[in-house]
């Protein structure tokens, strides 16, 4: 096991989100941004440009193909997670793909088998996971100092201008606030509570047939619930507070990213800072080459079964508001 082994990253798709991952990498030790690729070559060669990347492609095809690439973090629409993802596990590249993992539970199943069946690496790229403010909070929670939790209240909105051209109002490509932003709330009562006995979700739907709005309200034994909220329409706080039998965590705005946390116990409120010097997802990005180093095909922290049940909840939730993709 080679501890001192540099990896040769590639990136697949070159939207917003990938120019945050590529900036965090550069940061990353042992890690080199070897190649981008976008369907739009000038696309892929601004990008490069800016990162330093040694190759750009304007194929996808073209970039998984390069033998000297290790890892490759797909950062495309949606709705393409489950074909690149399979494209690259196909020739033997370990995968990070950015959340959700793909649209149901199907593809994602299929994508974990042609995993294990090509030994290698998969993860989906949850990097609120890895996060120092999450870990504490996590740490907390199941240390159970401040008792078992009462309740979860976790939202996540921002206000988009309407735009049928752009992701996040195109159903075609995923889109709606459940999968683009619905899955941290979500998340945050997995990650906290584990899978629910009982799921509710209502929404409200767009001009373009996604949705919009998504109120969810998921229940545990001993009445315990998670009432949560999404929107692309309407911004929200961004906050996960977390009620105890013996006080109250508050993650700050915006709770999925780097942030900070208020821990109020007997009446008395305490602060604590996680100073990030990055955009948060160094992390993440160090925790796979880790799991990699080490001859993993999956995380110890974001492992299969986890993706398994966070898609499950989001089948759940699509089926309660009826919200099809196919």
């Amino acid at each position: 096991m080679d501890k001192d082994k540099k990896y040769n990253w590639g990136i697949i798709g070159c939207g917003k989100i990938a120019h945050k991952f590529a900036e965090d990498l550069l940061t990353v030790p042992n890690a080199n941004l070897f190649a981008v690729a976008s369907r739009n070559l000038k696309k892929a060669k601004d990008f490069g440009n800016i990162y330093n990347a040694f190759s750009c492609y304007g194929s996808y095809t073209e970039l998984i193909s390069n033998p000297e690439i290790d890892i490759i973090y797909i950062a495309t629409p949606h709705v393409f997670h489950h074909k690149n993802t399979l494209m690259c596990l196909n020739a033997k590249k370990a995968v990070l793909c950015e959340k959700p993992f793909a649209l149901n539970l199907e593809q994602v199943t299929e994508m974990i088998a042609v995993a294990r069946n090509n030994n290698t690496f998969l993860m989906e790229a949850l990097w609120t996971y890895f996060l120092p403010h999450y870990k504490y909070v996590l740490k907390i929670v199941t240390s159970h100092e401040l008792g078992k939790i009462k309740n979860l209240k976790a939202d996540f909105g921002f206000a988009s201008e309407f735009n049928p051209e752009s992701r996040i109002f195109k159903k075609e490509l995923g889109g709606g606030s459940l999968f683009d932003v619905g899955i941290y709330p979500l998340f945050a009562a997995l990650s906290l509570l584990g899978y629910p006995e009982n799921i509710e979700a209502k929404a409200t739907f767009g001009k373009t047939g996604i949705d919009e709005n998504c109120t969810m309200q998921l229940s545990y034994p001993n009445n315990i619930g998670a009432f949560l909220y999404s929107s692309v329409t309407e911004k929200t706080n961004t906050e996960a507070v977390i009620e105890l039998e013996k006080g109250t965590i508050a993650i700050h705005s915006r709770f999925h990213e780097p942030s900070s946390i208020t821990i109020t116990k007997n009446g008395v409120s305490e602060l604590h800072e996680f100073p990030v010097t990055t955009n948060g997802y160094n992390y993440e990005a160090i925790h796979v080459q880790e799991m990699i180093t080490e001859g993993n095909i999956e995380s110890n922290i974001m492992s299969f079964e986890k993706s398994l049940e966070l898609i499950k909840l989001l089948d759940s939730v699509r089926d309660k508001i009826g919200l099809n993709y196919t």
